[in-house]
């Protein structure tokens, strides 16, 4: 059997809950299909609940305390003065930075297989208009994020404007991949920028917007916004502005949906999905009321790391190469994917001496299934000096801007609402839980990124870590409570 085509498909802001198999009022019937026919993660996390580090996090399988991105990339996306007039505006003076030199990733491992390989859609790691090394076609969004309908894209080189709702353009592009190789093994990354934000209905498809008309969107009551909430996000403040949200953002994962469903076809008119694994997952979870939240990690402030923010969808579908039908509950993270990669690749799963990184192979729960296990560390999650560390039944937070720690019990409270941290009755778990983060954060910390002593606030990183206490973040902070009151 010849070597396997590989597609990745990665969305941006879609929490676990956020398919229809979970909320039964989204319309996913694609990737319904492909979780019903593939192997479904039900407990997959993310290394950092905002867009950028987790996105290298998934790329290098380090924590953000070991690639130095601890917050989205504000800065060092694109050079602004390589950029035609009419983009300069939305760059401004920004510099181009490579936040991922020298770091070994999920694509150096399937360059080195051989790949023909092809990246459509997001990046968000630095660099934009540069291709990685080892992509063959790259077509890229400029920045972090775009308005639907205009989005500012480099094709082929040349960065531009397209009057295209983005993420059909981006499957058309991702198609047109497929279907100029039919022949030969090819990795494509398809990463969509939907369903971030803006959720304003004219800036999505009437068609899509229209199946949800008569929607009740019960399935996310309205609570009172969290006393933290930031405005970093559009806020559904009210009953009626929160049916308008929950409308586009639905709306937007729909048209993901679609996307998915054209991908598919063009495997099958190509005679390729028998030999094709399809991966699909999102890069950090999102809060559209849950807790009072709306939105990620920087939702709040300080930073969150409810399970609704951290955890994502994850998905791997191929016939030939894993189980079908399967439901997994292990937990597991994107920090985990590139040493089950580099084993699915028959590639060593340390590369280096230094290559010492949290992951483990989850390959095992792709082929052949196992039972419940307890992973040798826990998963790990952290937001600048917000850290995380979450076991099947527990969950301690160790909040390092004011001291609100955090100690949850999932399995008598699973909605997170009474903080344990300080409970004499949890007073041995919380200790463990302390000490297991503190040992695993200085095992796999690389100076100078370390979170613990970093200030991110929500609002973006503007440039590389270089060296320790290195200020690169944006220092915002407005919480919605002040804006909301014009203050």
């Amino acid at each position: 059997m010849k070597k396997p085509n590989l597609v990745f498909i990665l969305t941006d802001d879609q929490g676990a809950w956020a398919l229809g198999r979970e909320t039964p009022e989204i319309i996913t019937p694609h990737l319904d299909k492909l979780a019903e026919e593939g192997v479904c993660f039900e407990n997959f996390f993310c290394a950092s609940p905002v867009c950028s580090p987790a996105r290298c996090s998934l790329a290098t399988g380090r924590l953000p305390s070991a690639h130095g991105v601890h917050d989205w990339l504000r800065g060092g996306n694109v050079t602004g003065s390589a950029l035609p007039e009419e983009l300069r505006p939305a760059y401004g003076q920004d510099t181009a930075a490579d936040y991922l030199s020298g770091m070994p990733t999920v694509y150096d491992a399937l360059r080195e297989a051989g790949y023909h390989m092809g990246f459509v859609g997001k990046w968000h790691m630095g660099d934009s208009l540069r291709p990685r090394e080892g992509f063959d076609e790259w077509t890229v969004l400029l920045g972090g994020g775009c308005a639907y309908k205009h989005p500012d894209i480099s094709v082929d080189g040349v960065p531009q404007y397209r009057n295209e709702y983005v993420t059909d353009f981006f499957t058309d592009r991702a198609v047109h991949f497929i279907d100029n190789h039919p022949d030969e093994p090819f990795s494509l990354h398809l990463h969509y920028t939907a369903p971030h934000t803006p959720w304003g209905h004219e800036h999505h498809r009437e068609d899509i917007l229209r199946l949800y008309d008569d929607c009740p969107f019960a399935c996310h009551p309205f609570h009172p916004l969290h006393p933290d909430q930031v405005a970093t996000c559009e806020v559904g403040d009210t009953e009626e502005h929160r049916r308008y949200l929950l409308k586009g953002y639905y709306a937007a994962i729909t048209a993901v949906d679609e996307g998915v469903g054209r991908v598919m076809d063009a495997l099958r008119r190509n005679g390729l999905d028998d030999n094709t694994v399809v991966v699909f997952s999102g890069d950090n979870g999102m809060n559209l009321g849950q807790h009072g939240v709306w939105g990620k990690g920087n939702g709040t402030y300080p930073q969150n790391m409810y399970d609704s923010s951290v955890k994502v969808p994850f998905i791997v579908w191929g016939p030939e190469y894993v189980r079908r039908g399967a439901v997994v509950n292990n937990l597991v993270s994107h920090c985990d994917v590139l040493p089950t990669l580099r084993e699915f690749l028959g590639q060593p799963v340390h590369t280096a001496p230094d290559d010492m990184l949290p992951g483990e192979s989850f390959l095992d729960e792709l082929t052949k299934g196992r039972g419940p296990t307890e992973r040798k560390i826990c998963i790990l999650d952290e937001y600048g000096p917000v850290r995380m560390i979450r076991t099947r039944r527990w969950k301690y937070v160790h909040e390092g801007i004011n001291g609100g720690h955090q100690l949850y019990d999932l399995e008598s409270d699973p909605g997170e609402e009474i903080n344990r941290f300080g409970d004499p009755g949890c007073a041995e778990i919380q200790a463990a839980l302390s000490a297991e983060l503190e040992s695993a954060f200085r095992a796999y910390t690389q100076p100078p990124f370390d979170g613990a002593k970093t200030r991110p606030t929500g609002s973006g990183q503007m440039g590389p870590i270089r060296k320790e206490g290195d200020d690169v973040f944006h220092p915002q902070v407005l919480y919605f409570r002040d804006c909301h009151h014009g203050v």
